[in-house]
């Protein structure tokens, strides 16, 4: 069992390679669309000196990969060094697929379906504790040498590398990658947030034992009182916070609306919970 939970990231990362270099080779190359990272990098060198995209991508990620070793240590470079030569290698046996050139001709097409593949390939790797390698690691070697935010260098530099690829793009090309990069950083950030965003609830009522004891005994959440007191009249009155599934809210609100009409509720999005209940096992008293 120890050996399988080892395996599933190894597995995850590789898929998330193989989404991201089916992206390249059925979407990007075809189309001439232009893109950031070190595939941007790729296309600018094999307009300006005929270097085949997968080899420039290979011989990039390599050299990165030693500079994130060299500078960022050991445990860094162990989390890139799938990435780093699986990716170069799939893109280049993809590439050899008859037809896989030929799946569309329709630019938005083109670019809706790479944006996706890009940002759910970017996201499986990441959310496998890894690195796609290439050009993540410059924008990590200037947050530990100069202290700049990665996120900050990180668009720095698929600004340039989009500029780069203006001089053999026309004038839609270049509108297209740049929805390409806004396509895939979304769904990054979706992917990212996959499964880990729950309901935070906040109940105000004079009921909020009985509230309380429900949601312990009927939904088996746990509940915080947070003391709070009322704005007009001064009184003070505990508000039961609770953090619930997405689907658990309709039950939650007719539950409470059961026990009081006059409840009031502020639901909110969290993002991510984590502790009891959610990333950790139950505990009972």
């Amino acid at each position: 069992m120890k050996h399988l939970q080892k395996l599933v990231p190894i597995g995850v990362i590789l898929l998330g390679n193989t989404a991201y270099a089916f992206a390249v080779a059925a979407f990007i190359l075809p189309n001439h669309l232009i893109t950031g990272g070190t595939t941007g990098l790729a296309l600018f060198f094999n307009y300006l000196a005929g270097v085949p995209v997968a080899a420039f991508v290979g011989a990039f990620n390599v050299l990165m990969f030693l500079l994130g070793f060299w500078v960022l240590g050991k445990n860094f470079a162990f989390t890139t060094l799938l990435s780093t030569f699986y990716y170069p290698l799939i893109l280049s046996v993809l590439q050899q697929i008859p037809g896989i050139t030929q799946l569309t001709r329709d630019p938005m097409l083109a670019v809706l379906y790479a944006g996706g593949l890009i940002g759910v390939g970017m996201g499986l790797v990441i959310r496998a504790g890894a690195s796609t390698g290439g050009m993540d690691i410059p924008p990590l070697v200037l947050q530990k040498k100069t202290g700049i935010p990665v996120s900050v260098s990180l668009y720095v530099f698929d600004c340039v590398i989009l500029v780069l690829q203006f001089f053999f793009s026309n004038g839609e090309q270049v509108l297209y990658g740049i929805l390409v990069v806004i396509i895939y950083t979304f769904v990054l950030d979706r992917v990212l947030l996959l499964g880990k965003s729950q309901t935070q609830v906040q109940i105000i009522s004079q009921k909020y034992e009985e509230i309380n004891d429900m949601i312990q005994t009927r939904m088996d959440r746990g509940t915080t009182l947070l003391t709070a007191e009322t704005g007009h009249l001064r009184q003070q009155i505990p508000v039961v916070m609770t953090v619930v599934g997405n689907r658990e809210l309709p039950r939650l609100s007719a539950w409470v609306n059961e026990i009081d009409p006059k409840a009031f509720l502020i639901v909110s999005r969290a993002n991510e919970v984590r502790g009891r209940g959610f990333t950790m096992g139950k505990v009972y008293r």
